[in-house]
């Protein structure tokens, strides 16, 4: 056997480069006016180091930090408070004068303490499931903010459709960050208050004289942030965008294995620290972008989202599993055995700018960073 091609068999890796010649429509407008009128609102830092630029053999790397959005330690306040307003907008227009509502959500951390927050600065009610694996603290921190927490044994999806389940009660809504057939308008809501982030990048980059990334790594658990990401830089009129890699956990790879299938399946779930990503089937509105959008895909293990939190740190970049998840994923792809051939097919030259999304601080997710020596480098 080949010895090369066994190792590049063992990086779970998928590759389309006609990705970057898909075009869509953009996110609609009035998102980041939305979000720059709320208490708090301000860019999260785009920080450069040059150390990682040097590691990859890129120009330039900047790590886009949401260790601080809101007030919370993760990206996700952003679409929750967006499709919050929304359905809230919806339902005094509809029911005048109605009494507050229960705001339903699963979550593996990040998403369901934004939807509590939201609920609590609105004066509505949250419940909120959470499934096995969430680090009690993340389960305290969602309680903290006044929800009712209800835990389940099972994976997320499981803790999906219990929540569904619950938001059928009267005075009860879904406000879910993945979607199915029959529930997809607030979960594109969510997409959509994404958009804030990539369009703070844009403005980042042109500020410091940098051109667009030729590389935008984003860590994927059912896919809605990917579907933003795809969204923005899919929908330019200037020619082709950067290369858009998606980087999952080897234990919850749902989106390499449907990329790989070429069709949307089902996964099941491992234990990872990457909390926030352990999912195991894509959302039904993301599927399609990121089917047509992603340039690749790559999944890495728990030890290399550790190593890479801890690099960060040591460069000032507080970043949990999930958003070191970025990092990990851009190394597994551009260095090591078979690098070349995979830097081809992502179009990504020696000055190439490199954009990492750390979506959440080491607080979102505290779990323990002592685990297992990472893969031997390819």
């Amino acid at each position: 056997m080949d010895p090369n091609a066994a190792s590049l068999r063992a990086l779970p890796w998928f590759a389309r480069p006609a990705a970057r010649s898909w075009t869509c429509p953009p996110a609609p407008s009035g998102v980041r006016d939305f979000h720059a009128s709320l208490p708090g609102y301000a860019p999260t830092p785009l920080t450069e180091l040059p150390a990682l630029a040097a590691q990859l053999g890129v120009g330039r790397v900047f790590v886009k930090d949401e260790s601080s959005r809101l007030g919370l330690p993760a990206f996700k306040a952003l679409g929750a408070s967006w499709a919050v307003h929304r359905v809230l907008a919806e339902r005094a227009a509809q029911a005048p004068g109605a009494g507050p509502v229960t705001l339903v959500s699963a979550t593996d951390g990040n998403h369901g303490r934004a939807v509590a927050r939201m609920a609590r600065l609105l004066d509505q009610r949250a419940q909120i499931v959470v499934p096995r694996g969430v680090h009690p603290d993340a389960v305290a921190a969602i309680a903290a903010e006044g929800a009712e927490v209800t835990r389940v044994q099972g994976p997320y999806d499981e803790a999906v459709r219990r929540a569904a389940e619950a938001a059928a009660a009267a005075d009860a809504v879904l406000v879910q960050d993945t979607a199915w057939p029959g529930y997809e308008r607030i979960p594109g809501w969510i997409v959509q208050g994404y958009s804030t982030l990539c369009r703070e990048i844009d403005e980042q980059l042109a500020a410091a004289g940098a051109p667009s990334p030729g590389l935008v790594a984003v860590p994927v658990g059912v896919g809605s942030l990917a579907q933003a990401v795809v969204t923005h830089y899919r929908s330019r009129p200037s020619g082709p965008g950067p290369a858009l890699l998606s980087v999952e956990p080897e234990a919850a790879a749902c989106v390499l294995e449907s990329l790989t299938r070429g069709a949307p399946v089902s996964v099941t779930t491992g234990e990872t620290t990457m909390a926030g990503l352990n999912c195991g089937t894509p959302s039904s509105i993301a599927w399609p972008r990121l089917a047509a959008g992603l340039d690749a895909a790559v999944a890495v293990a728990d030890a290399e989202s550790a190593r890479a939190a801890a690099e960060l740190a040591a460069l000032g970049v507080s970043s949990g599993p999930c958003g070191a998840a970025a990092l990990a994923g851009a190394r597994a792809a551009v260095t090591g055995e078979g690098a070349e051939e995979r830097r081809t097919a992502l179009g990504l030259g020696p000055a190439a700018v490199v954009v990492l999304l750390s979506t959440e601080g080491t607080s979102a997710n505290p779990h323990a960073t002592a685990v297992p020596a990472a893969r031997t480098p390819r």
